[in-house]
């Protein structure tokens, strides 16, 4: 099972529908409550198994590239869900008689109980009729969800949904007609009816998801075995930032840690962000903001990105960093294959104490090999004292002093940074003039 930790979710935000920004809200444009509640299924579990990931993956691109709309009516859906909930006696002469009362009392008071079971019986017919309709053409063609759309159209081609769904819903039907079918699609065929609706939710997420990627310009990653330990991706981004920079990233168990240094506003915690998301993203076999990603699937993902002290439990920020490095360390120790991410170790010490603990920290992480570990800082020096370890990667995010401005590219490079314009920014915000006068 994919670790879900807590911390990293927020942090990432990864959930929340109403959470301004998450991962989920940009994917969240199903039309029905079951694609929502499948939608946010996957969301909380990511996959695990490659092959699992890779089909999953296949069958959103095949949504994508049949540019398919949803074709149902929600309101309709959600009579027909009313409907089918709705419990019948098992009795058929009982039902027969219930219906009739209901008709009767329909029409010498204002009794809504008919005309209720009516419309719901009509709506399943329409939601019948047009699950067919959009099965038939597709089950022709060879997919990976192929075997699914012929298990549906073989059940919509049973006998009595069939005679169900050339029923005129236009017509009176007789009392008999409508107590049979209240007998029946509540009693037998209840099992059947959940299945369409629940195949509906599917196609739902389905054609939602893929028509996402296709106006985003997503792509899709391809999962390896655990074995592999690798991540590789060509143009990354953040998918929920417009217009965001993208940038190559590769590792692997030869070269493991990537050291990340720039000065602040560079976009480092963007970037760890971004990777962090579409890694997630990738193990949900949902479409990346990335031009191409291959990678190892992991155990779990852990970040220290916006670590918060802890009042109610008495932790000062330096506190909880160093146990949130604690319960990444456990995890790494245990044999588990992590991703894991820290941005600015120790923000909440000295640079002494920062550095010998940044130091300290990414060479016990980097002997994990079975691990990917990326650690970002602005304390350079601790660059220059990891040289001696083959299998770090240094990279940098730049700045481009445009006289006595900074421009950010957003772009990673080889190498450690040398950039320094803390004092620069101060200057041009003239605190130092203010604070003189």
């Amino acid at each position: 099972m994919f670790n879900n930790d807590k911390q990293t979710i927020e942090e990432l935000n990864i959930l929340g529908k109403f959470r301004q920004g998450s991962v989920y809200g940009l994917f969240n444009q199903v039309k029905t409550r079951g694609g929502e509640q499948l939608l946010d299924q996957m969301f909380r579990n990511p996959l695990q198994d490659a092959d699992a990931i890779n089909e999953r993956s296949s069958v959103f691109r095949f949504f994508q590239e049949q540019q398919l709309a949803f074709p149902f009516d929600t309101s309709q859906l959600t009579i027909m869900r009313e409907y089918v909930d709705t419990e019948a006696s098992k009795n058929q002469a009982l039902v027969f008689t219930v219906t009739l009362i209901k008709k009767i009392l329909s029409s010498i008071t204002r009794d809504e109980r008919f005309k209720k079971m009516m419309q719901g019986l009509q709506a399943t017919i329409v939601t019948v009729n047009k699950c067919f309709q959009f099965v038939e053409p597709l089950s022709k063609i060879e997919s990976p969800y192929k075997d699914r759309f012929l298990a549906i159209k073989e059940m919509l081609e049973t006998p009595e949904l069939e005679k169900l769904r050339l029923i005129d819903i236009y017509q009176a039907l007789p009392v008999k007609t409508l107590a049979g079918y209240e007998f029946l699609l509540k009693g037998r065929m209840k099992d059947k009816l959940v299945a369409v609706l629940q195949f509906i939710s599917e196609l739902d997420v389905n054609i939602t998801v893929g028509n996402t990627a296709a106006a985003k310009g997503f792509h899709y990653a391809k999962a390896l075995s655990a074995s592999a330990n690798k991540l590789e991706a060509k143009n990354l981004a953040h998918p929920c930032v417009d217009k965001a920079v993208g940038n190559d990233l590769k590792m692997d168990g030869a070269s493991n840690v990537l050291f990340l240094t720039g000065a602040n506003m560079a976009g480092k915690s963007t970037l760890m962000k971004a990777i962090g998301i579409n890694f997630y993203l990738a193990h949900m076999g949902f479409p990346v903001s990335a031009a191409s990603m291959e990678f190892s699937v992991r155990e779990g993902l852990y970040s220290s990105i916006n670590v918060a002290d802890n009042i109610g439990l008495g932790y000062s920020h330096f506190y909880a960093e160093v146990v949130r490095v604690k319960q990444a360390a456990v995890a790494a120790a245990s044999g588990k294959r992590l991703l894991l991410m820290f941005d600015e170790l120790f923000k909440g010490t000295n640079v002494k104490d920062a550095y010998d603990g940044t130091l300290a920290v990414t060479e016990g992480f980097a002997d994990y090999s079975n691990c990917l570990f990326i650690v970002s800082t602005h304390i350079i020096e601790v660059g220059a004292a990891l040289q001696g370890k083959s299998n770090i990667q240094f990279v940098y995010m730049p700045t481009i002093m445009e006289g006595l401005r900074p421009r950010y590219p957003y772009k990673l490079e080889r190498g450690i940074t040398e950039d320094r314009q803390g004092m620069v920014i101060i200057n041009n915000e003239g605190i130092l003039g203010l604070l003189n006068a």
